[in-house]
């Protein structure tokens, strides 16, 4: 039984058994084992696609042996048992789970099926991107949010309310201004996270030695379980609905005026839909969205195709499992397998040693990987990974190479077991791994490889911004001793840099001019530039809002920081505890008297051109960079979101765009050159 070109373990055991009998069991045990790990503990072992295998292989034994299907087998329900830590949620109508297809000729196949039992010549569906996040339904009594759900078992979830209602783009009351709002309305949607606020988050998790997050559905997952709504409230979740459960008081006929008629009532959908007039039309967005799920700013892993007459729906009805009148097209999975040469230690800047997997270089998705993050000891020891192992390994979250386990039938005996090291392997100071955190970490505050991530981390696009300053650089002036602490990038002269590798005169006036410029910034560019634990570019501008002044925030402890609606008590903590640190304190210090000047926030403009418009942004931008130009939305009074829909104002068009661009055609919105965008900024500016 193949399995993304290799043996599962599980498959291994099954091809041993003979008996359908027996295969249908160790089938079932294993699918059973497998639901429990993933939906209950949020600690998957396989791959979605290795997954699906098992379960169709499972599905096609019970179709030779039908009297072998029992009420209990995995192909009979639709998802894991709730959890015993949450009251258990009826749902009045089950949220039954998708059946899957995973070729054109599957699609095509289902649409026969549809076709068949309509008596129809042609079907109208409508496509939608199948998001990898964790499905709910949200209770709408009179317009307001009474109740939230996960999906559980399809008939029952767990109640996931205080959680939900954390997540911003949830609304907590219904907008009746274009459609009179129902009595009662149960919307049924998706929890996610984008693919930058995943990797950015993974990225702070890290640092400060806790474990990652393995895809955007574990995080999604894992967050709405969290007994602490606070803890929530920390992560960029966000939700778009695609379906509802009961309707009283509202007349919708279809998935299109679906989707047209939730957004009136203030619920976000996904913009980026189809309407197809048959098959091939459902099938061309298919495709589509394969090759530019790369771009897409969300993890995608296929395409829903429902059908969209609801009339039709009721017609179609259901098999035990899954809808008859709707599929779900998966896309392939962008797995590898190759082999793993080395695992060396890459230090970061708050000290923290990551063990990184040096990889024969393979293509996986048009993208060459050759390196991966193995994350932490126990994650090597948990899954037993070995120098010299044949691993399987994905771009998880279509975004950050991950391994996923070694292929131990194809162990030679000649692998090594990895040994972290309990020294820094830059400064050679001890490494040390504190009680209750999974990393281990140099504790040499001067430690070269500490200084030169921060550095860098200081100059980023959404920090400083110090245009021309690179890792090689960072490694000269560190090395040299040139720059051993943050306020010494400013006392750089032209000298000290034209002695430098490949830096001439005029590479080095460019650069001062640089540091120059960034002499002046603001307090949120300051406050993500420090590298504060928890504190991304999003907090940094919430903190500059709220205090406005670097000696007011300094001065606040944790329960004033807490007040604040979007941060939660771990990250007042952290935020307190920086300021709080003499060595912290001595830096910012250093920054001033090297010459920093932070600029007090403007205030926001009531009048004007962009005032309260919604800006996006898709391609490359010559003259301005993404940070550069959300400011300046900002700035006149306008704001600036991830995705297009009907309520998007602008959408600014750079080289090579996404999905954007396609999606405001889609949806009629207004897109402007980076001429016209810029034109439009000095007419209010």
């Amino acid at each position: 039984m193949p399995l993304t070109g290799r043996l599962t373990y599980d498959a291994l055991l099954l091809a041993m058994s003979k008996e359908p009998i027996d295969r249908i069991r160790r089938l079932r045990e294993a699918l059973d084992r497998h639901n429990h790990l993933y939906f209950i503990l949020d600690a998957p072992e396989i791959s979605d696609a290795e997954y699906d295998a098992l379960l169709r292989s499972l599905q096609a034994l019970e179709a030779e042996h039908p009297d072998l299907v029992t009420p209990h087998s995995p192909t009979q329900r639709v998802g894991a048992v709730p959890s015993a830590g949450f009251t258990s949620v009826p749902h009045a109508v089950p949220m039954l789970s998708l059946a899957n297809a995973f070729s054109e000729a599957e699609l095509r196949e289902f649409d026969a099926r549809v076709r068949t039992l309509l008596d129809a010549e042609r079907v109208r569906y409508v496509a939608e991107p199948k998001l990898d996040g964790l499905s709910v339904e949200l209770h709408y009594r009179d317009g307001l949010l009474m109740q939230g759900a996960t999906r559980g078992d399809g008939r029952v979830g767990e109640d996931v309310t205080a959680s939900l209602r954390t997540i911003r783009s949830i609304p907590l009351r219904l907008r009746g201004e274009e459609v009179a709002i129902p009595d009662l309305l149960e919307v049924r949607g998706e929890v996610y996270i984008d693919k930058a606020d995943l990797v950015a988050l993974n990225h702070a998790r890290e640092s400060a030695g806790m474990a990652p997050f393995a895809n955007p559905r574990n995080l999604a997952a894992g967050s709405l379980r969290q007994l602490d709504p606070r803890i929530t409230a920390e992560r960029p979740l966000k939700f778009y609905g695609y379906d509802v459960g009961r309707i009283h008081g509202l007349q919708i006929d279809s998935q299109e005026q679906l989707l047209t008629i939730l957004p009136s009532l203030g619920v976000r959908v996904n913009p980026l839909y189809a309407s197809c007039n048959g098959i091939e039309e459902a099938i061309a967005f298919y495709r589509r969205l394969r090759d530019e799920r790369d771009a897409l700013p969300y993890a995608a892993d296929g395409v829903v195709l429902k059908v969209n007459a609801f009339e039709h729906r009721r017609s179609l009805g259901q098999i035990s499992r899954s809808p008859r009148w709707a599929i779900a097209g998966k896309f392939p999975a962008e797995q590898e397998v190759t082999r793993l040469l080395d695992i060396t230690i890459s230090v970061g800047r708050t000290g923290v040693l990551t063990p990184v997997a040096v990889l024969e270089p393979v293509r996986i998705g048009g993208v060459e990987v050759s390196s991966a993050t193995l994350h932490n000891e126990d994650e090597i020891r948990d899954k037993d990974i070995r120098v010299g192992d044949m691993v399987l390994i994905q771009r998880a979250g279509d975004v950050i190479p991950q391994v996923l386990k070694p292929l131990l039938d194809q162990r030679s005996g000649d692998e090594r077991v990895f040994v972290m090291p309990r020294t820094c392997p830059v400064c050679g100071s001890r490494a040390t791994r504190a009680e209750g955190e999974v990393a281990h970490r140099c504790l040499n505050a001067s430690c070269p490889a500490r200084i030169k991530q921060a550095l860098l981390h200081f100059v980023s696009k959404g920090a400083l911004d110090v245009d021309g300053f690179g890792p090689k650089l960072a490694d000269q002036l560190v090395d040299a001793h040139v720059v051993e602490r943050l306020g010494d990038l400013f006392r750089l002269d032209h000298d000290r840099l034209v002695a430098l590798d490949r830096m001439g005169p005029k590479s080095a006036d460019n650069l001062l001019a640089a540091i120059e410029r960034a002499k002046l910034t603001t307090l949120a560019r300051l406050l993500f530039g420090l590298g504060i634990p928890e504190v991304g570019a999003h907090t940094a501008q919430i903190l500059a809002h709220n205090y406005r002044s670097l000696d007011a925030l300094a001065d606040a402890d944790a329960e004033a920081l807490s007040r604040i609606p979007t941060i939660g008590p771990q990250t007042a903590e952290e935020i307190a505890r920086f300021f709080a640190a003499k060595a912290n304190r001595a830096t910012l210090a250093d920054l001033q008297d090297a010459g920093l000047t932070v600029v007090a926030p403007l205030t926001t403009p009531t009048s004007g051109t962009l005032v309260g418009k919604r800006f996006a942004f898709t391609g490359t931008l010559e003259s301005l960079t993404r940070g550069e130009a959300r400011e300046r939305v900002e700035e006149l009074g306008g704001a600036v979101v991830s995705n297009v829909s009907r309520k998007t104002d602008y959408v600014v068009v750079g080289e090579t765009p996404g999905a954007k661009a396609e999606a405001a055609r889609e949806l009629g919105v207004s897109t402007l050159t980076e001429e016209d965008f810029l034109k439009l900024l000095d007419r209010d500016g």
